[in-house]
C-alpha cells in the first residue's frame, strides 16, 4: 500500500493546526505542562505531559510528507525479567489501540504510533496525547516492578496523590 505524499502548502497547514491545537490545549488542560517545537528537526514538537503513575511523559510528534509520527520514551532496557516483560508488553500491543510498544534506539521501550497526514485534525491530536498518556499510566508502574525488581525490591513505592 502507497501513501499520498503531502504537498508543501498541505505540510504548512498541518504545522499550524497542530501549533493552534497546542497553544490552545496549554491554555485549556492543566496536565499539559508544556509544548516546544525541535530547533533542528523541521516540523517536531514535544509535549510534556503530567502523569499520576509516572511524574511526566513527553510525547514526540514528527510531521512527515505522509504520517504524522508520535512516540513517547517509555521504560530504559530491563536488567531484570526481560523475556518476561517482553512478553507482557508484546500481550498488551494485541488490545492497544493507536499506539504500540516496542524497542527502539539502545534498546529502550518506547509507545509509538503514527497517523496518515490526511486523517491529522484536532480530533486526532487529542486521541495521541490522551492515549500515550493512558497506555503510560496504565502500565509503566507494573513494567518498572518487572524489569527492574532488584533494584525496587527495598524502596517504598510511592502513593499517587
Amino acid at each position: 500500500m502507497t501513501r499520498d505524499v503531502a504537498t508543501p502548502d498541505e505540510l504548512d497547514a498541518l504545522e499550524r493546526i497542530i501549533d493552534n491545537w497546542f497553544r490552545r490545549q496549554q491554555k485549556e488542560l492543566p496536565m499539559l505542562l508544556d509544548v516546544a517545537r525541535d530547533e533542528e528537526i523541521e516540523r517536531r514538537w514535544y509535549a510534556r505531559l503530567e502523569g499520576e503513575e509516572r511524574d511526566v511523559t513527553t510525547v514526540w510528534l514528527t510531521l512527515g510528507q505522509r504520517t504524522l509520527k508520535y512516540e513517547t520514551y517509555f521504560l530504559p532496557y530491563p536488567d531484570d525479567n526481560k523475556e518476561e516483560l517482553f512478553e507482557l508488553l508484546l500481550r498488551r500491543n494485541y488490545d492497544l489501540v493507536g499506539a504500540q510498544f516496542g524497542i527502539g534506539p539502545e534498546h529502550a521501550i518506547f509507545l509509538t504510533g503514527e497517523l496518515p497526514f490526511h486523517a491529522v485534525d484536532e480530533d486526532e491530536l487529542d486521541r495521541i496525547l490522551g492515549t500515550i498518556w493512558e497506555y503510560v499510566e496504565r502500565y509503566w508502574r507494573a513494567a518498572l516492578k518487572m524489569g527492574f525488581a532488584s533494584q525496587l525490591k527495598d524502596k517504598p513505592e510511592k502513593k499517587a496523590e
